[in-house]
Formats: structure tokens, C-alpha cells, sequence
């Protein structure tokens, strides 16, 4: 019993650690300050304790709070759900359709993806949020998707009340201005008297927090509206990514095939139900999915590997020409290389000169793939993954003869 104990405090201060990040810290800072700022101005502007109008504006506040609170802490500490180690496939003869996953020592389910950050398998990945220092997956996808929504329609009563505070604060201050006796007489008349002086500071306290708060309902409500989109359609932002390279790739190759989605169940309430529950728990378990009756159980994995044998083909080889510190905006690798440095948190590599690289895909100054330690490419024993400057490397001859070129390469000429 006294182990089970240690366990499960060791756990859950493990999981606490997640707090010790820029992406929690920023998130539940934001919340804090619209939150009691906008209690704060209420108080000022609607007195809740005299007035029904006053303290529904005020229960409605906490309401808010509690409620981003809640689904933000669920999305972070529940988690998405990951793949047991050592997973396979009840069917022995079905892991010929996965991906295996070295680091985990499993087989990756359907719908499933190797976190970076998480360095674990991910039930139905959707994204690794930096807000929530956690992925966004199968078991909280519908919390995530919950407090973007909630977020910005808190921020929004509390916009409405930093600015119906300020408006009316400054105008009983302009008018007073203009009657020094009607500022004796309205002071005296005032009931109840202002708690808290609203003064310069208060006044920028409650601009700046005006500030964040429209941000914030901009920002996280285009998040929400993005969210909803994929999951009307049973998808997850990974696999729409995958769903477009299936088309690129039989358009590329001229194919006669075409790309299934297999989880979309012609349905918006049926996908809808997929994520959102009464229960708050999602259905199934997570590995296993319904599919439509056109489609194989395995068709998106089926899919995958075929993208991944042909980014294999595609790839091409450069050798390293100049040394590369793996900064994230190098100022020393020209103007255009540091301004257009990739929006995205996948590392960036060091290079040494004489090293090879496999590009997979690339930007106009930039190019992504793994370094190549072993002489075998195709086998990949042991391999750094990352961006890296274009002007660093050059193509070597074998492949400067052919046409291809990486990903995204042709694209941007």
C-alpha cells in the first residue's frame, strides 16, 4: 500500500511539472489578469450585492473562470491518451499495415503518432499544444476544444465590462470636471460609495487588460473554428495533413486510385459524437475506430506507408559545405535565411562540414531531413532529424542529375 502511495505522489508531481513551462505559465497569466480585472471593474461599474442585474453579471464572471479553469487543467493533466508500450495488433498478420515505433518498442495503432515532446505514441494526435505543455488527442480533444470556446466568450463579457467601466468612470469624471457642485452632490448621493479608487493605474490596468482579452478572443477563436472544422469531419490536423499529401501523391504519379478518408461517417452529428460525449469520455478505447463501409481498417495506415516509401524516392541527398550551429534564426546565413526561418517547433540540426543530409522536403532557404551517420539510407539505423539552412549544403552529383527535388521544393521555385 505504502508503494502504491509513493507511486502515485510521484506521478502527480510529475504531471504538476507540466506548470514549469512558458506555454501554462503565459495561458493561466492571461486568465488571472482579465479574470480579476474584470471582477475588479464589475464592482466598479455594476454593484453586484444591491442589484439582481449586478450579481448574475458577477456569478456569470466566476462561472467563466471556473468553467476555462476546469477544461484548460483537463486538457493538460487528463492528457490525449497514449499508445501501451509493446502494443500490437490482435491479428499478428495486421502489423504488416502499421508503422513500428523504435522508441516506444511497439507497433503505432491506427490513427496514432509519435510525440517529440511527449516521446511517447499518441492515441489520435491532433497536435502537441505548447499552451498546455501536453498533445491534444483521443481522450482530451473534446476538453481542449471546450475551453476555446469558453476562452473567448469569457473574454468577451469581460471586454464588455473593462468597457463600460472605463466609458463610465470617464464621463462621471468629465462631468463632475465641468461642476465642481454637482461633484459634492453626486458624491454624496453615491450609494454605495466606490471600494476601489479607479485612477490612472486603474485605468491602464483595465486597458491593458482590455488588450489581452480581444487578442485572446481573436486568437483562440480562430483555434476553436479550425478545431470544429476537422472534427465535423472525424479528422485530426495530422491526418488532413496526410489526407492532402495522398492527393498530391496520386496526382504526382498520375494514379487511377483514389484517397478514401476512412473515419468520416457522412455524418456531422455522427462525427461530432466521435469527440463529444455526456459523459465527458470518449468513445471507444482508442485504438480501434469504426470505419466506413467503403474502407479498409487500415486504409490511412496503408496510406501512410506508401507516402513514407515515397518520400524515401523523392529524397534527395546534399552534402554539408558550411558549418550550421542549429539556431533557431542564424544571423550569420544571410538576411532572407533569418527572416524566413520555419514557424514551427520541429528542432533544427547541427551541421558539420563534409557531413550528407536526405532532404525530405523544403522551403525557399530552408530544407528539412535527417542526417545520415550510417552508410546505409534506407535503413536509417541512425539518423538527426531537422531544418537546416539551404545555402549550408549542396546537391552531390548522383542526385544533381535528376529532376527531384524535396517536398515543397518545386513548389516554392
Amino acid at each position: 500500500m505504502g508503494t502504491f502511495c509513493s507511486v502515485v505522489k510521484f506521478e502527480n508531481l510529475q504531471e504538476l511539472k507540466r506548470l514549469c513551462h512558458w506555454g501554462p505559465i503565459i495561458a493561466l497569466g492571461v486568465i488571472a489578469i482579465c479574470s480579476s480585472m474584470a471582477m475588479i471593474d464589475s464592482v466598479l461599474w455594476y454593484w453586484p450585492l444591491h442589484t439582481t442585474g449586478g450579481s448574475v453579471n458577477f456569478i456569470m464572471l466566476i462561472n467563466w473562470t471556473v468553467m476555462i479553469l476546469y477544461n484548460y487543467f483537463n486538457a493538460m493533466f487528463v492528457g490525449p491518451g497514449f499508445v501501451p508500450l509493446g502494443w500490437k495488433p490482435k491479428n499478428s498478420q495486421d502489423s504488416v499495415y502499421l508503422q513500428y515505433c523504435k522508441v516506444c518498442q511497439a507497433y503505432k495503432a491506427p490513427r496514432s503518432h509519435h510525440c517529440r515532446k511527449c516521446n511517447r505514441c499518441v492515441m489520435k494526435m491532433d497536435h502537441h499544444c505548447p499552451w498546455i505543455n501536453n498533445c491534444c488527442g483521443y481522450q482530451n480533444h473534446a476538453s481542449f476544444t471546450l475551453f476555446l470556446l469558453l476562452a473567448p466568450l469569457g473574454c468577451i463579457h469581460a471586454a464588455f465590462i473593462f468597457v463600460m467601466t472605463m466609458y463610465t468612470q470617464l464621463y462621471n469624471r468629465l462631468s463632475f470636471g465641468w461642476n465642481t457642485v454637482k461633484i459634492d452632490m453626486s458624491a454624496a448621493r453615491r450609494d454605495p460609495l466606490p471600494i476601489i479608487p479607479f485612477g490612472l493605474a486603474a485605468f491602464a490596468a483595465t486597458l491593458f487588460a482590455l488588450g489581452l482579452a480581444l487578442g485572446t478572443t481573436i486568437a483562440v477563436g480562430m483555434l476553436f473554428f479550425i478545431q470544429m472544422k476537422i472534427i465535423l469531419r472525424n479528422k485530426t490536423s495530422i491526418e488532413s495533413w496526410i489526407e492532402e499529401k495522398a492527393k498530391d501523391r496520386i496526382q504526382y504519379y498520375r494514379l487511377d486510385d483514389d484517397f478514401v478518408f476512412p473515419y468520416d461517417m457522412g455524418s456531422r452529428w455522427k462525427n461530432f459524437k466521435q469527440v463529444f460525449t455526456w459523459s465527458g469520455v470518449p468513445e471507444g478505447d482508442g485504438l480501434d475506430w469504426p470505419v466506413r463501409e467503403d474502407c479498409h481498417q487500415y486504409s490511412l495506415t496503408i496510406e501512410q506507408l506508401k507516402q513514407k516509401a515515397d518520400k524515401r524516392v523523392r529524397s534527395v541527398r546534399y552534402k554539408v559545405i558550411e558549418d550550421y550551429s542549429g539556431t533557431c534564426c542564424p544571423l550569420n546565413r544571410g538576411i532572407k535565411t533569418f527572416f524566413t526561418s520555419p514557424c514551427t517547433e520541429e528542432p533544427r540540426i547541427r551541421l558539420q562540414k563534409g557531413e550528407f543530409i536526405l532532404a525530405t522536403r523544403g522551403l525557399r532557404y530552408w530544407l528539412y531531413g535527417d542526417k545520415i551517420l550510417d552508410d546505409s539510407v534506407l535503413e536509417g539505423v541512425s539518423r538527426i532529424r531537422g531544418w537546416f539552412p539551404r545555402n549550408c549544403v549542396e546537391k552531390c552529383p548522383c542526385d544533381a542529375e535528376t529532376d527531384q527535388a524535396p517536398e515543397g521544393e518545386k513548389k516554392n521555385r
